[in-house]
C-alpha cells in the first residue's frame, strides 16, 4: 500500500478500528498492523486505544491540488506553469533542477508531503517530515544572468512573511540572508540554486520551507533554535493548502517582475523585518569570524556591517550570521 492510502482515512483524527481500516482498503489486519507502523517511521504520531482503535492526534492534512488551485489569485494562476504535488521526495528544489534538465518551462511548482534528503544552506540537511510542514520550490527564468539576481533571496523572504501575515500570523521577522524567524527562533528558511549561463539565460529553482507542525521527535536533530506555526497560533495553524496557494500568490508575481525591478523596491520592506537591526553580530564563514554592528543592507541585498574599519558589504554565501556574544 502506498503511504497515503491509510493516512487519508486517519486525516480526521478521529478513532478507526483496525477492522474497520481493513475492510476499506480490502485487505488484512497484518497488512494494516505492518502500515500503521510504517507511518509511525515517517514521523506520523499515530495513537492506539484498546476497544477504540487508532487515529492520528489532532488529524492531519494532505496537500490537495484542487484546494490550492482554488486558493489562487488571478495571477499566480496564470503564472503558474505546472503543479507537483508528490508523496516524497529527496528534495523538493533537486526535483525543480531536474525538470529544468528536462526543458520544463519557468512557473513550475513542487512540493511534497515529505522529503527524504532535503537540504537548507551551507549543505545542512533540512528536517523534513512527513505531511507537518510546507517544503515548495519553483522554477523561474531570467536572461540578465545572475547578477540580475542579487537580492532575491532577500526578496523572497519578505513575499513569505506577507503570505503569512494575510493567513494571520504577525511577528514575523528576517534574519539575512535566507532566514524566516519568529520571536528569535527559526520558522523557516529559504534556498536558491540556479542552473544555465551565470552571465546570460539561466534558471533559478526557488526552495521555501516553513515549519508548520513540527513534531519533537524529528525535531532532535536541529542545531538551533525553532518554531512552528503550530506553536505561533495557538494549536490553530493555517491549513497547509491553504498556506501553500498563498505563498504561490506572492512568490510567483515576485518572481515575474524581479528580473526587471531587481532588489531596490524590497529593500525598505526588508529593513523593517530585519531581526538584527543595529545589533552587534558575528559572521562566520569557515573558520573566519568577522564582527561588527548590523545596519541593514543596500540596494543589491548586501548586508551593511559596520566595523572599526567602517561600513563594509557583505554578499551572501557560506557565510552565517550570529548575535555577538
Amino acid at each position: 500500500m502506498p503511504n497515503t492510502t491509510l493516512v487519508p482515512l486517519l486525516a480526521d483524527g478521529e478513532f478507526h478500528s483496525g477492522q474497520a481500516l481493513a475492510d476499506a482498503l480490502g485487505v488484512s489486519r497484518t497488512a494494516i498492523w505492518k502500515q500503521l507502523n510504517r507511518l509511525q517511521s515517517l514521523g506520523l504520531q499515530v495513537e492506539s486505544v484498546k476497544g477504540r482503535g487508532y487515529r492520528i492526534p489532532g488529524g492531519v492534512e494532505l496537500l490537495d491540488e484542487r484546494q490550492v488551485r482554488a486558493g489562487l489569485t488571478a495571477s499566480a494562476r496564470n503564472l503558474l506553469g505546472g503543479l507537483q504535488l508528490l508523496e516524497t521526495v529527496d528534495s523538493t528544489n533537486a526535483e525543480m533542477l531536474r525538470g529544468i534538465a528536462a526543458g520544463c518551462g519557468p512557473g513550475q511548482a513542487c512540493s511534497a508531503e515529505q522529503q527524504t534528503a532535503g537540504r537548507g544552506r551551507r549543505g545542512r540537511e533540512w528536517v523534513s517530515p512527513y505531511a507537518r510542514n510546507i517544503y515548495l520550490s519553483f522554477s523561474w527564468e531570467y536572461h540578465q544572468g545572475a547578477a540580475a539576481l542579487e537580492g532575491l533571496s532577500l526578496a523572497v523572504g519578505v513575499a513569505v512573511v506577507r503570505a503569512l501575515n494575510g493567513l494571520g500570523v504577525p511577528g514575523l521577522q528576517l534574519k539575512w540572508p535566507n532566514d524566516l524567524l519568529a520571536n528569535g527562533a527559526k520558522l523557516g528558511g529559504v534556498l536558491l540554486e540556479m542552473a544555465g549561463d551565470a552571465a546570460g539565460r539561466c534558471q533559478v529553482v526557488v526552495g521555501v520551507g516553513i515549519n508548520v507542525a513540527m513534531p519533537a521527535a524529528a525535531a532532535e536533530g536541529i542545531d538551533q533554535a525553532w518554531t512552528d506555526l503550530t506553536h505561533l497560533s495557538g494549536g490553530k495553524p493555517p491549513g497547509r493548502n491553504a498556506l501553500l496557494a498563498a505563498l504561490l500568490n506572492e512568490l510567483l508575481p515576485l518572481a515575474s517582475t524581479f528580473g526587471d525591478t531587481g532588489f531596490t523596491p524590497w529593500r525598505d520592506s526588508w529593513m523593517t523585518l530585519d531581526a538584527f537591526a543595529d545589533k552587534p553580530v558575528v559572521l562566520h564563514s569557515g573558520e573566519q569570524r568577522q564582527a561588527g554592528v548590523a545596519r541593514g543592507v543596500d540596494a543589491r541585498g548586501a548586508l551593511q556591517l559596520e566595523t572599526t574599519l567602517g561600513l563594509q558589504s557583505v554578499y551572501g554565501g557560506e557565510i552565517s550570521l550570529r548575535a555577538a556574544p
